[in-house]
């Protein structure tokens, strides 16, 4: 799950083809008309936006191993108790969006065993919609921590998003702050912990995965 190259994985294929188309513009433009640099230069900005989507920076967890941290780069937009969660009893949501100029890379915020996935197709509402958790196309983990707590979160494809990958499965031990999937152009990310666990967060913060304290779980 851990990559260290400058890159997600998951974009080789869109890097290697922008890279390709651009480079086939660019070899038109000078063996054949000088007015093929026009989509030369498209795709070239169409290449540099790729590389910035897919960027996959180095992130440290705090030292607080008690600390929950953020799943996605981002913006908070939902910090409320709900009844009902995929947990099964009510939490703690805490929901962040990812715009297309976030890190899509998407990162464990605590320590566990997968105790469960799910997946489900659905619609593609716009990933701010209060609809999305509930509608959208999600993948989502189970957690259980120390003291048989369990935890949970949730990829939500958005209104661009069409693609979520998460690779951990149910018996895998996750690593607080290590890499665990993408979401593809746009989505939304909803954590769900304990009720009576007390937000560090609220609505409007920007979120960096891996970093920043979402909650702490004495």
């Amino acid at each position: 799950m851990n990559n260290s190259s400058p890159f997600a994985r998951e974009g080789y294929p869109f890097i290697a083809y922008s890279v390709g188309l651009t480079a086939l513009f660019a070899v038109a433009a000078v063996r054949l008309s000088a007015v093929m640099f026009i989509p030369t230069a498209l795709s070239l900005l169409l290449t540099l936006f790729v590389l910035y989507f897919f960027r996959n920076p180095e992130r440290t967890a705090p030292a607080d191993s008690t600390t929950v941290i953020a799943p996605a780069d981002g913006t908070v937009i939902v910090v409320e108790t709900v009844p009902e969660t995929p947990l099964g009893v009510p939490a703690l949501k805490i929901s962040i969006f990812m715009s297309v100029f976030n890190v899509h890379v998407n990162r464990v915020p605590f320590n566990g065993k997968v105790i469960d996935t799910f997946h489900h197709s659905g619609k593609f509402f716009d990933a701010r919609d209060g609809r999305a958790s509930c509608e959208n196309e999600r993948n989502g983990i189970v957690l259980e921590i120390s003291g048989g707590v369990r935890i949970a979160f949730v990829q939500i494809a958005g209104l661009i998003a069409r693609r979520i990958i998460s690779y951990p499965m149910i018996g895998d031990l996750l690593v607080r702050g290590e890499r665990y999937g993408l979401i593809r152009f746009g989505s939304r990310v909803d954590v769900y912990l304990p009720p009576e666990i007390e937000p560090l967060v609220k609505l409007g913060d920007k979120t960096v995965a891996g970093e920043t304290v979402l909650a702490r779980i004495a």
